[in-house]
């Protein structure tokens, strides 16, 4: 379809074949041999009324075909010889809408209807061999408009169906090349980052534990390190998640447990203080905690049991779950790459995470998350 700037508008096209169709029609019938009077002035209305009823062939296909169809039959039982154009037209219309049911059905009603009306306008015996002669030339141009149709249709269904594959697939690359990025953001910056944030809140704290005064670099290092460490978990989450759906955060660790104890872990969660709004990257990673700690337990704790705790303090969020799985402090499971990430998010929010054995057996997770400062 041409969008260039000098395109012509598919109504001023339409109205225009519309009055070229209702000139040609009218042309035709009254440039041949036809009635006088009253039925010439009739038949002569059905003419035009049948090609401007081509305006309207975009917007109701059906409803013109009908009309076009009841013209024909009009103008020919007027005393009109004339090839049935108009109609010719509104089938090719009505089949490249894809009512090509409705097309064949009017169609066929309309021949029998035209041959009926053709013998009992005219003769019979006299004029069988030229009335049996049109019909066949206008079945000829039914199934030639008819095709040209279909043929349309084909086309431009299979070219909107290339089009949305071309969509699909440069959507597809576009979130592949997104995730290759927060991958390659993630090992590169990532982990680094957070040891030099780490590290500089450790000076700092040694230092003031020891009653030194912190030097200005040190400070300004420590607060670079927890900017560069909110930007870059901003940028990640931007890359890494779906702009047609939310992230999950708190509000949806209720589902999460719920998921969980289809598994046929016995899975509760229990809500402590006073629930109230958190900054999103705090609810963002509680949930992750959440999920990640309990598909662990599902998958290496050999537990039968798991407790996820909310506990809402003044100055921050405190994620608890506990688990009663093989692991002993004696036998601490390997740490793997699901703690490593709940640690860089914690880390990232200025908090603290303990992940370890419980001296009753099982494993915890236990992760303090400030809520004042975090965005």
């Amino acid at each position: 379809m041409n969008k260039g700037r000098f395109a012509v508008p598919a109504g001023v096209t339409d109205w225009a074949t519309a009055l070229a169709v209702a000139a040609l029609m009218l042309g035709t019938g009254l440039s041949g041999p036809h009635p006088s009077g009253g039925r010439a002035l009739l038949g002569s209305v059905l003419l035009a009324a049948g090609g401007l009823a081509l305006g309207a062939r975009r917007r109701a296909p059906p409803a013109v075909l009908v009309i076009t169809g009841l013209c024909a039959v009009g103008y020919l039982g007027a005393g009109f010889n004339a090839l049935a154009v108009s109609y010719l037209v509104a089938v090719y219309a009505s089949v490249r809408a894809g009512y090509r049911s409705l097309t064949l059905a009017v169609s066929v009603s309309l021949l029998v209807v035209l041959h009926l009306t053709a013998g009992v306008a005219h003769d019979w015996a006299a004029r069988e061999a030229m009335t049996q002669a049109r019909h066949t030339l206008e079945l000829a141009w039914l199934i030639a408009a008819f095709a040209a149709g279909e043929a349309v249709r084909q086309a431009e269904r299979r070219a909107d169906e290339a089009e949305r594959t071309r969509e699909e697939t440069a959507l597809r690359r576009a979130d592949e090349e997104r995730l290759r990025i927060a991958r390659e953001l993630h090992d590169s910056l990532t982990h680094q980052i957070s040891v030099i944030k780490v590290q500089s809140e450790v000076a700092v704290h040694v230092a003031r534990r020891r009653g030194e005064q912190v030097p200005e670099p040190l400070l300004a290092i420590q607060q670079a390190g927890r900017e560069a460490s909110r930007e870059l978990r901003a940028t990640l989450e931007a890359l890494r998640d779906d702009d047609t759906t939310p992230p999950p955060g708190l509000d949806h660790v209720p589902d999460l447990v719920k998921r969980f104890q289809g598994t046929g872990l016995e899975t509760t969660l229990t809500v402590e203080g006073q629930p109230r709004a958190v900054p999103d990257a705090v609810s963002r990673t509680a949930y992750r905690i959440v999920q990640e700690s309990l598909t662990n337990v599902t998958r290496h704790a050999s537990a039968t049991t798991a407790s996820v705790l909310i506990d809402y303090r003044p100055d921050g969020l405190r994620v608890l779950v506990d688990d009663d799985g093989k692991a002993t402090v004696h036998t601490p499971p390997t740490p793997g790459w699901g703690l490593l990430g709940m640690r860089e998010r914690v880390s990232a929010l200025g908090g603290r995470l303990r992940a370890e054995p419980r001296s009753a057996g099982g494993f915890t997770v236990q992760a303090e998350l400030p809520t004042d400062g975090a965005s």
